[in-house]
């Protein structure tokens, strides 16, 4: 199941002066491509002991970091209340490229939950009420009568209020690092790496977009 690579080269002049200017450009180019829910990404986090993953949806890059939504109450979410770390990694297999982003992790303001939980389809809100992410259902059926239950204590056209439970996170990142496949599994690696501390998300957060918080790395494949 060995898979070539071709042998474009990706060197560091090849790089945008900040992470977030070179994500944004290969997401961009992602998009493009037509990939697949090019936002997709790998989250990985720990307990304290055992780590996990699970794939979500960006729904932001900023100069802050990268921003999703979830339960708070779901495996993802008691793991970040007890460790506040994560990794992403956005998986463009079919472009022969890898996005790993490493940091920190702190909660998005609730106003600015509240702005996207009213984004999203009526649908997605009402199940977010009706699950209680990552517990152990009886079956399919008790999920679907805690669906209709939401769906009658907000008849449309009323809007559906942002649950207690349920918000956002921006992982401040420390590390983003671009790999790019080559033949013979020479790979090229791209780390941008930060010359600090991430900034608390109340000072501004990681400073995606600031030049001289970052070092450039090349590593080993």
């Amino acid at each position: 199941m060995r898979v070539g690579y071709d042998d474009s080269p990706f060197n560091e002049a090849d790089l945008a002066a900040t992470p977030l200017e070179q994500f944004t450009r290969w997401l961009d180019e992602a998009i493009a491509a037509q990939i697949a829910e090019p936002n997709a990404m790998v989250l990985s986090t720990v307990d304290g002991v055992q780590p996990t993953s699970r794939t979500v949806l960006l729904k932001a890059a900023d100069t802050r970091g990268f921003v999703f939504y979830t339960n708070f109450t779901s495996r993802k979410g008691r793991d970040l209340a007890a460790n506040p770390h994560a990794a992403l990694v956005f998986p463009w297999i079919s472009m022969q490229r890898q996005v790993i982003v490493s940091g920190a992790v702190e909660q998005v303001p609730r106003d600015e939950a509240r702005h996207y939980f009213a984004s999203r389809p009526r649908g997605s809100q009402l199940g977010a009420w009706a699950s209680h992410q990552s517990s152990v259902l009886a079956d399919r059926a008790a999920l679907d009568q805690a669906y209709q239950d939401a769906h009658e204590r907000w008849p449309e056209p009323e809007p559906i209020d942002l649950p207690d439970h349920w918000g956002g996170f921006v992982v401040l990142a420390t590390s983003v690092e671009f790999w790019r496949g080559r033949q013979s599994r020479l790979h090229d690696r791209l780390r941008y790496v930060s010359t600090g501390d991430a900034p608390a998300l109340v000072d501004g957060g990681a400073g995606l977009d600031d030049p001289s918080r970052w070092q450039i790395e090349r590593l080993s494949p």
